[in-house]
């Protein structure tokens, strides 16, 4: 499971934690502009906005799993199982694959009203991308500066929200994720007032406004908390304030190895988490076993060529020694 968010301070920001038991060798990948984007049922795109982002690369193609395009542009899929519903190929609409649906959408659009456009006409299509990387049941996140969405396949067809909280998790639907927030109207990051009744109780902690925040690992909670964590949180402006606090926010809702066991007795954990900076098109990541904030620069690579460019993740912990 995973969690994604958006946040602006002087730049603005995007990122998501990836929640699994075990990764697929990603790489912080970068698609210049000249990289020639093939689609199954499209014709291929040859020049393009250049994109960064996270992805496994198959046979020279970046899979993302989230990436920001040189516009600002963001895009994020998250698991949505059970939820998830990719029709056949239908004429008269634009069949895009869902492992294509980042490519097409950053490497044409500026920012959500040109991406609106381009989702009018779009039905994400059954294409597996091999037999080694079938379908994920997926939704996203698209966001620019000015706000995002959430977009979702399901069988009923494809249900397109706006995102005042700039926050998603996985399942329920996103409309349940919005209303299960008013259960939580009363939680405040201010110190609590004494509602009880008429009698005397005295605060013993500070917090205790959040109390009723829920602490669990599942989707619902840590959308809820994500939300909280964000909307209250407060950052200076510099790129390292900004970033730091984004990771901060993050950390509200990471997972511990231990704590989500599958049934397989494997356990879920939060394998990486990624901030881009979408204005200065940075990636920054964390790792599971690497606490220190890497980062690559788009604009580092020749953005006018037409190969990859590919940056495996720096996992062995990184700890400066002060004596």
């Amino acid at each position: 499971m995973c969690t994604a968010i958006i946040y602006k301070t002087k730049d603005h920001y995007f990122g998501r934690t990836l929640d699994l038991e075990y990764t697929y060798e990603e790489q912080v990948t970068v698609t210049p502009r000249n990289y020639v984007f093939p689609f199954r049922t499209k014709q291929a795109i040859t020049s393009h906005y250049a994109i960064i982002g996270m992805a496994t690369v198959a046979d020279n193609y970046p899979l993302y799993y989230e990436a920001t395009n040189e516009c600002g542009l963001s895009m994020a899929g998250l698991n949505f199982p059970g939820n998830a519903y990719y029709f056949p190929v239908t004429e008269g609409k634009d069949n895009i694959a869902p492992f294509e649906f980042i490519p097409w959408i950053l490497s044409q659009c500026k920012d959500l009203t040109e991406a609106g456009m381009l989702l009018e006409k779009i039905n994400l299509c059954n294409i597996n991308f091999s037999d080694k990387f079938p379908l994920s049941p997926l939704h996203w996140m698209i966001a620019d500066k000015e706000g995002a969405i959430t977009v979702e396949p399901m069988k009923d067809g494809l249900h397109i929200y706006e995102n005042p909280v700039g926050v998603l998790t996985n399942n329920p639907t996103f409309d349940y994720h919005m209303t299960h927030l008013c259960d939580y109207r009363n939680v405040t990051a201010r110190a609590s007032e004494n509602r009880f009744g008429n009698i005397s109780l005295n605060a013993y902690s500070r917090g205790m406004g959040g109390i009723g925040l829920p602490g669990d690992l599942s989707s619902a909670s840590r959308f809820v908390r994500a939300v909280f964590v964000k909307l209250n949180s407060v950052s200076g402006e510099s790129e390292s304030e900004s970033i730091s606090q984004f990771f901060h926010i993050l950390g509200a809702v990471e997972q511990q190895r231990g704590c989500a066991q599958l049934p397989d007795g494997s356990y879920e954990i939060t394998a990486y988490t990624s901030c881009m900076n979408t204005d200065k098109g940075i990636f920054y990541y964390t790792t599971y076993e690497n606490r220190a904030i890497s980062a690559v620069d788009m604009h580092q690579c020749n953005l006018e060529g037409k190969e990859l460019y590919q940056y495996p993740l720096l996992k062995t912990q990184q700890i400066t020694h002060q004596n």
